[in-house]
């Protein structure tokens, strides 16, 4: 197992720190999905390979970038090289401004850089790294990564009407229930920090397995 070696932005690193003290809470079931995204990342490391995860969702709205921010987040906490994370859906709407609230609210540092109805954001973990660009956009657009990775599904909805996700080596079933069911309720501010969370707490896991050699 590794321990973090690189510095998050202050507000952030209390949050990933108290996630991590919660990896016990993680359901067995989940945990064994999540040490197939562990062993890809570990089989890249070993042949000292580039890994790259593409996180796919229907619209690439909310979980798609969750994960993949967390993906990269937790990659750089742990100090594993060369690992690359993408996001896309089987169609491009918008990174849903409820959904960029939740992670800024978590500590990450969001800024819109573009208007419209698809915006481009920046989203920055540390000071020592250039930030993420997050929009939607399919999850074979020429801004991903498109042969040799791992086709994270993390919605239902996109697993199951997407069978072939051409370019993928690996399909890893990593579904989350989806906080929109939550919209303009007011259970909607809690159920987004609960999901953004959730998805931190288990990627922050599967990332912490992998062991450097």
């Amino acid at each position: 197992m590794v321990t973090s070696t690189h510095v998050l932005l202050p507000s952030l690193d209390l949050v990933v720190r108290r996630l991590a003290l919660e990896f016990a809470e993680i359901p067995t079931e989940r945990k064994t999905i999540l040490k197939e995204l562990t062993q890809f990342v570990q089989n890249g490391i070993n042949e000292r390979k580039p890994v790259y995860l593409n996180f796919i969702c229907t619209h690439n709205s909310r979980r798609s970038h969750l994960s993949q921010i967390w993906a990269q987040t937790a990659a750089y906490y742990y100090g594993l090289p060369g690992v690359l994370c993408f996001s896309g859906g089987t169609e491009a709407t918008a990174f849903n401004p409820r959904a960029v609230k939740a992670m800024s609210d978590i500590g990450f540092v969001i800024v819109r850089l573009s208007e419209g109805e698809n915006p481009v954001y920046e989203v920055t973990y540390s000071q020592d790294i250039p930030g993420i660009k997050a929009f939607s956009k399919k999850y074979d657009d020429p801004f991903n990564h498109n042969k040799d990775f791992a086709a994270v599904m993390t919605c239902s909805h996109a697993d199951e009407n997407c069978p072939i996700v051409h370019g993928a080596t690996a399909r890893i079933p990593l579904r989350y229930d989806d906080p929109k069911n939550f919209d303009d309720t007011p259970q909607e501010a809690f159920k987004y920090a609960e999901r953004a969370e959730q998805i931190g707490r288990e990627i922050l896991f599967a990332f912490s397995q992998v062991r450097l050699q």
